[in-house]
């Protein structure tokens, strides 16, 4: 068993600036993913919108970045999956399937994931024309065609920020009719850039080295055609917006979250078990990304340090 001042869960970019903010407190600290280092970056080609990224940087290069630096400052990059753990009382035990860590402080940054459409092609191609993420991504699809799959909120959201890049829109819902709020749905239908395939699954998402087709499905008729790139473009976007789900199940009924499941905490990150933390996806927030996720690592650390000289 090794024991720590400060855990932290997820070495994403809200974990990584957890532990390199812990760690220049000098405090003993353990970043522990069960994974790679990165998170939601770890599948985003290029980053634009991070104050200060170099040109052309890579998610990977960027939380690669993130990881060495708090390592610099003495934090550990653990890997291993906790499976089990016990918050009761000043001391919090968190037992992996390769380790047992204590401390004094957990920060949970374990982030969320988009739930992905489930069919051949798009893991292989996820980072070369499908993206989970129209704010990082939308950029690298102008003047281009895409398709925004999913008829909720975020899909709908997604598709008309996807109009200020992309030449076309087309969103791809398996209903006929859309989830969305009812201003959304407005604002969709007077775009005349958007346009709606409904009753419509994707069955296969193809290409070498980026999106170059994907197989359409009516579920009424069973109907199955390929939509092929412009031969100018030879290529095209895919963006699934069926939902994201936090990576929160570890917790449930030890720390209070919304229905979703997502963290509920105070503008500090602390949550309602004292000692336990907050940062990043995981938490409820009204934007996911890189930049709020650092900041929210940042405060989860300073005050995961106030609370630990408390105790």
């Amino acid at each position: 068993m090794t024991q720590y001042d400060i855990a932290i869960i997820g070495a994403g970019p809200a974990g990584l600036t957890a532990g390199l903010y812990a760690a220049r407190a000098k405090l003993k600290t353990a970043v522990i993913e069960r994974l790679g280092e990165g998170g939601q970056l770890a599948i985003t080609n290029e980053i634009e919108n991070y104050p200060g990224a170099p040109e052309h940087s890579s998610g990977p290069g960027l939380t690669g970045r993130m990881a060495e630096q708090a390592k610099t400052f003495g934090a550990a990059v653990i890997r291993d999956d906790i499976t089990a753990v016990d918050v009761t009382g000043d001391v919090k035990t968190l037992t992996g399937k390769e380790g047992t860590y204590t401390a004094k402080a957990v920060i949970i940054a374990s982030g969320g994931r988009a739930r992905p459409i489930g069919c051949p092609g798009e893991a292989a191609l996820a980072g070369k024309g499908v993206s989970y993420c129209a704010t990082c991504d939308a950029a690298f699809f102008s003047d281009l065609e895409v398709f925004v799959i999913g008829g909720g909120d975020s899909a709908v959201d997604e598709a008309l920020f996807l109009t200020k890049f992309a030449r076309k829109v087309t969103v791809v819902h398996r209903r006929d009719a859309l989830r969305a709020a009812k201003s959304l749905q407005d604002k969709a239908f007077a775009n005349p850039k958007i346009a709606f395939l409904w009753d419509t699954v994707v069955e296969e998402i193809k290409g070498d080295g980026m999106v170059e087709a994907m197989t359409l499905k009516n579920v009424k008729t069973g109907e199955l055609w390929d939509h092929v790139a412009d031969e100018d473009d030879g290529t095209f976007g895919i963006f699934p917006f069926i939902g994201f789900d936090p990576m929160s199940g570890l917790f449930k009924g030890i720390v209070e979250t919304d229905p979703q499941g997502y963290i509920i905490t105070d503008e500090n990150m602390r949550t309602n078990v004292p000692g336990v933390f907050a940062a990043g996806d995981i938490r409820v927030k009204t934007l996911r990304q890189v930049v709020t996720a650092a900041a929210d690592g940042a405060i989860a650390a300073t005050q995961a340090e106030k609370y630990i000289e408390g105790i």
